[in-house]
């Protein structure tokens, strides 16, 4: 279990002198345990190697984008040949017009899509959009949810004016009498609905979309004439080989993607019904990067390898026995987990652990082990993983439990936490 850190120690040194903070957004380790590593030299499938070369099974799958394995050879391949073509070009490749096309054929709602590089971009995309749309103000969104990074969404409030958030009116999640509210203050200006694909925040349960809710939050809009969008950057493609929303019946007219649908190239994607057409061509949104053609080619396999494979059903598969073993696991050493969401997008938390030090202590024990899962984000699986992954996982975990039990932590992550908190 011996861990060499000499080079990710230096890399840290060096990365405060020249980057503010050392390093910044959702892949910093500043929140985390120290035992975690912050830089990363290569991967391959499910498994992710630090740059001192410690190996580790991944359950964070670069917190998404990795659905079908890291490295997959038929992506990788698409992406290769493409990249021999050209990438960023004057205008855009056929690809781009390929990859629109597989979009519309897979999501049962979608009649356009248009691309471009963060799930950030999509949401805000959308947001303009269902503005063009109606010509009106007022957006909803649950308390709590998570839409982005951009000013009108941030969860961490530095650099951010009350303007920003001047026109966003907010409900409570799966509470339909909330949500029929926030619309009657809209006073006639609503403009859009914005829903996550299931409630995934940090530090909480998950939890599913409330069939009356996102039927709710469809009549709202069909009366108002507001446009309901679903956020389906962190969850597409991952519940279903359609909008997440579809599993509950309900189809919006705007959805936001990205993450997976290139396997880790850079793309993300909005996609809207007829309805919305006219609006998409009204608004000016663009980035130098947005048309790049390698992305788009990868993204093409991607969705073909969705399209055609049995992805989804194997990642429901790894995640219910991973999902099942660390149950009876943690309760033979005194524990109990509580595991919500989705199993191929977990959530693990402990009972009785109110300020995380439980949570902390058991996954840093794990990834001193090769194991890295994280202490209050959910997690991902991927069609990578297999059940031999879950075994070598189920022998890190139980001996991180057996860590945990020995050294039950007296002190929690105070200070980390305590700074997160403030942030926000």
């Amino acid at each position: 279990m011996t861990r060499s850190t000499t080079r990710d120690g230096e890399l840290r040194e060096r990365a405060a002198q020249v980057i503010p903070g050392g390093m910044y957004g959702h892949e910093s380790t500043k929140w985390l345990p120290d035992e975690y590593p912050q830089f990363f030299s290569r991967a391959s499938g499910a498994r992710i190697w630090d740059v001192d070369d410690n190996e580790y099974i991944d359950f964070m799958c670069a917190f998404g984008p990795n659905l079908l394995g890291y490295n997959d050879a038929t992506i990788e391949a698409a992406a290769e040949r493409q990249r021999r073509l050209g990438d960023t070009l004057t205008g855009p490749s056929a690809a781009m017009v390929e990859l629109a096309e597989r979009f519309v054929a897979l999501v049962s709602h979608a009649d356009w899509a248009m691309f471009c590089k963060n799930g950030s971009d999509a949401t805000s995309m959308a947001l303009m959009v269902a503005r063009a749309h109606t010509g009106r103000s007022k957006i909803i969104m649950a308390r709590g949810t998570y839409h982005g990074s951009h000013t009108w969404n941030t969860p961490i409030k530095a650099g951010i004016t009350p303007e920003d958030r001047a026109n966003l009116i907010y409900c409570d999640y799966n509470d339909p009498q909330s949500l029929q509210d926030a619309a009657a203050q809209a006073d006639g200006d609503l403009a859009g609905i914005f829903a996550t694909a299931f409630r995934h925040e940090v530090f909480r349960d998950q939890a599913l979309p409330d069939p009356e809710y996102a039927a709710t939050a469809r009549r709202i809009c069909d009366e108002t004439g507001a446009l309901l969008v679903v956020d389906d950057v962190r969850a597409g493609f991952r519940i279903a080989r359609d909008c997440s929303w579809s599993v509950v019946g309900v189809q919006p007219d705007l959805s936001c993607w990205g993450k997976m649908i290139g396997n880790g190239y850079p793309i993300s994607a909005l996609l809207g019904s007829d309805k919305a057409r006219a609006a998409a061509q009204k608004i000016f949104v663009t980035g130098s990067f947005w048309f790049s053609a390698v992305p788009m080619a990868a993204g093409c396999a991607t969705l073909d390898h969705i399209r055609d494979s049995d992805y989804l059903e194997r990642m429901v598969r790894v995640g219910t026995v991973l999902r099942n073993r660390l149950q009876q696991q943690a309760a033979s050493h005194g524990y109990t987990l509580r595991q919500t969401g989705p199993v191929q997008m977990p959530q693990i938390l402990f009972e009785e652990d109110p300020d995380f030090r439980r949570g902390f202590c058991w996954t840093a024990e794990a990834v001193k082990r090769g194991v890295y899962l994280h202490p209050f984000h959910n997690m991902f699986v991927c069609a990578a993983h297999t059940e031999d992954d879950v075994r070598r996982t189920l022998e890190a975990t139980d001996a991180a439990f057996e860590a945990l039990r020995n050294r039950e932590p007296t002190l929690g992550p105070v200070e980390k936490l305590a700074a997160f908190a403030e942030m926000r």
